[in-house]
C-alpha cells in the first residue's frame, strides 16, 4: 500500500470519527434540551399544585375555636391594574362569601379612593353577594377610609373605624394641566385634526372655555349624585349631619364621622370581629393569598385610556 493510499484511508477514518462525534454531540444536546424541558414542566406543575393547595387559606388568629370569619384586606389606590381593582377584588370576595363555615365577612380597608367605576363595581358585587349568601359584612377602616373606599364601605352592614381614621370625602374630582400659555411663549404651533367638533374637548394645549367647563361640571355632578345615592341607601336612617356638609367632599376623623353617622362604631379589626361575630380567628381571602391567581394576574396586561389628560376619580387628596 502506497503512502498516498494510506493517507486517504486515514483521512476517511478521521472524517468518519468526526461525523460520529458530531452525531453523538447533537444527540447529547437534544437529550439535555429534553431534560431541561421536562425539568421546567415539572417545576411549573409543582408550583401550580402548591398554588391550588393554598387556594383555601388556613385559619389563623388567637384561640383554638373552630369558628372564624372570612377576611378580605383592601388597600391602596382603587383602579384598573391595581391590587384594589374589580379584577383582583371580586374573585377574592366571591371566595370569601362562598365559605359556608365562615360566620360572616370582614373587609379591612385602607384607601384614599380611586376611579368611580372600579369602586362602583366592587360596591355592587358586595351587595349582590350579601343577598346571595345571606351573610353579614363588616368594614373596618384603617388609616384612611375616604372617597372611593368609603363608596365601597357603605355596602356593608356596619362600619368600624379608628378615632383617627380619615373618613368621608364624598365627592368626585377631575384634574389635569393646561399648557396653552406655555405654547404661546415657546412659539410652538400645535396642529390637531379631529372628525368631531368635541373630540378635542379638554385638550390641555387649548385655552379653557365655558362650554368645556360646563360639560365637566355636568359630568362630575352626575357621578357625584351616584355616589350620594349609594351613601343614602347604605346609611339609610343613620346619617345625622347636614346633607350639604356630608356630601361636600369634605373629610373628618373617625370620631367625628361617628357623630355624623358616617360610621357605626369606633374600634379595630379584633374589636369588630368579637363584637359582631364573637370570634377571634379569620380565614384570609385577600388577593395575594392565592399564589396561582396572583401569578396569572401578573401575566395579564391592563390598558388605561386617559380622557385627554384629565382623570376622573374618587380620590382623597391630603
Amino acid at each position: 500500500m502506497s503512502d498516498m493510499q494510506a493517507s486517504k484511508i486515514d483521512n476517511a477514518r478521521l472524517s468518519s470519527d468526526l461525523v460520529q462525534d458530531l452525531i453523538k454531540e447533537r444527540r447529547r444536546d437534544r437529550l439535555w434540551k429534553n431534560v431541561r424541558f421536562l425539568v421546567v414542566v415539572c417545576l411549573i406543575l409543582v408550583v401550580l399544585f402548591l398554588s391550588v393547595g393554598k387556594n383555601r387559606p388556613d385559619i389563623s388568629g388567637p384561640g383554638d375555636s373552630d369558628k372564624y370569619v372570612s377576611l378580605v384586606r383592601l388597600d391602596g389606590m382603587i383602579g384598573p391594574g391595581e391590587g384594589f381593582s374589580a379584577e383582583q377584588v371580586v374573585p377574592a370576595l366571591q371566595e370569601a362569601f362562598a365559605d359556608k363555615e365562615a360566620k360572616g365577612v370582614v373587609l379591612d380597608i385602607d384607601s384614599g379612593g380611586g376611579t368611580p367605576v372600579q369602586a362602583s363595581i366592587i360596591h355592587d358585587e358586595i351587595l349582590k353577594l350579601k343577598k346571595k349568601y345571606n351573610k353579614r359584612v363588616i368594614v373596618v377602616g384603617e388609616d384612611t377610609l375616604a372617597s372611593g373606599a368609603y363608596f365601597v364601605a357603605v355596602s356593608a352592614d356596619k362600619i368600624y373605624v379608628n378615632p383617627n381614621t380619615v373618613t368621608g370625602s364624598i365627592g368626585v374630582i377631575m384634574e389635569g394641566f393646561g399648557y396653552a400659555d406655555i405654547m404661546k411663549k415657546v412659539g410652538i404651533d400645535r396642529r390637531v385634526y379631529a372628525s368631531g367638533i368635541h373630540k378635542d374637548r379638554l385638550d390641555p394645549f387649548l385655552p379653557e372655555d365655558k362650554d368645556n367647563i360646563d360639560k365637566v361640571h355636568r359630568l362630575l355632578d352626575e357621578v357625584h349624585e351616584s355616589f350620594n345615592q349609594a351613601v343614602l341607601q347604605g346609611r339609610k336612617g343613620k346619617l345625622h349631619g347636614d346633607p350639604v356638609e356630608l356630601f361636600s367632599g369634605d373629610f373628618w376623623t373617625g370620631q367625628t364621622a361617628l357623630k355624623l353617622g358616617l360610621v357605626d362604631a369606633l374600634g379595630n379589626l379584633s374589636d369588630a370581629m368579637q363584637t359582631e361575630f364573637q370570634v377571634t380567628r379569620v380565614k384570609d381571602y385577600s388577593e395575594g393569598k392565592n399564589p396561582l391567581r396572583s401569578l396569572l394576574s401578573k401575566l395579564g396586561m391592563t390598558f388605561q385610556l386617559p380622557l385627554s389628560q384629565a382623570h376622573l376619580r374618587f380620590q382623597e387628596k391630603l
